[in-house]
């Protein structure tokens, strides 16, 4: 008969294991996020809602995947070394592109690395998803910022998560180039959740206005359920933090724009993720998809 104290150990060594199992299970939550045109606030969204969720406790990665207009790191007066690009050629490892921001959140900087990453052999690919999966695996969060349009590398990064914000604004040829990228993402089956963000909107009634247009548009075409996962209201404090090269959540924690974005981190908390993708499927995703 077992003493004690090896019921004991045994009792804790479940639970333990029952613990390990849960955090595997939980995994990182990837979030993809992109606009149909440049300009429309979505590298700013990116930054601030990084920080918002680091505020929150969260450990995030944000991965700058924009290959034109690569400026996350602008936007929080860092400057990187190196970039994506480096580490392909064998001049860095990952572990030291890697870069520092506010409130505790890392940048993984992309630059000219991006366009290389979908030409690379095999092989070489392998080597560096597994370096990337090894890194982003250890956040609550990854915040992959895209490009805008609707270039191949944009649409495998969108395909190759769970989650996908599509930034947007009231503005028609803006609301017309979401609706594109949306549909291109509708015709293929295994398209993620897709939710938006109306982004410079004057008051609450113009965000829901034009979130609700969007999604009836959506629905009655594509056949597709939108989510709207909130509005950002039209903001000079925003302005004023790019002109002075940090983010408007560290400058002006108190402005509307700042009190808006964490709103949308707050929902994002709160909402039931069954199963989030994790690191090493949405890596794995992206690879197929580029190959």
């Amino acid at each position: 008969m077992r003493d004690q104290a090896s019921r004991l150990r045994e009792l804790v060594n479940r639970n333990t294991a029952k613990q390990v199992t849960g955090a595997v299970e939980a995994g990182t939550r990837i979030l993809a996020v992109a606009s149909g045109k440049g300009g429309v606030g979505k590298s700013n969204l990116v930054v601030n809602l990084a920080i918002a969720l680091a505020q929150q406790g969260k450990k995030v990665i944000v991965f700058d995947a924009d290959l034109g207009m690569a400026n996350v790191d602008i936007l929080m007066g860092l400057v990187p070394r190196y970039n994506l690009y480096d580490v392909l050629y064998g001049r860095r490892a990952l572990a030291e592109v890697v870069i520092k921001g506010p409130a505790g959140i890392e940048v993984i900087p992309g630059g000219s690395g991006i366009q290389e990453l979908a030409n690379l052999p095999p092989q070489q690919q392998e080597k560096l998803l597994h370096s990337m999966k090894q890194i982003a695996g250890k956040a609550d969060f990854l915040l992959v910022d895209t490009g805008a349009g609707i270039s191949r590398v944009v649409v495998g990064f969108l395909r190759a998560a769970r989650e996908v914000i599509i930034v947007t604004t009231p503005e028609p040829t803006s609301l017309t180039d979401a609706y594109g990228l949306i549909k291109i993402l509708a015709k293929y089956g295994d398209q993620p959740q897709i939710k938006t963000v109306i982004n410079r909107v004057t008051n609450l009634r113009d965000g829901k206005n034009t979130g609700e247009k969007l999604r009836m548009t959506a629905l009655r075409f594509l056949n597709l359920e939108l989510e709207t996962l909130g509005y950002i209201r039209e903001d000079k404090y925003l302005v004023k933090a790019v002109r002075e090269q940090e983010p408007l959540l560290v400058k002006y924690p108190y402005a509307d724009a700042s009190e808006d974005i964490k709103l949308l981190a707050g929902k994002l908390l709160k909402m039931n993720i069954d199963r989030p993708m994790g690191v090493q499927k949405f890596f794995h995703r992206l690879q197929r998809l580029f190959g």
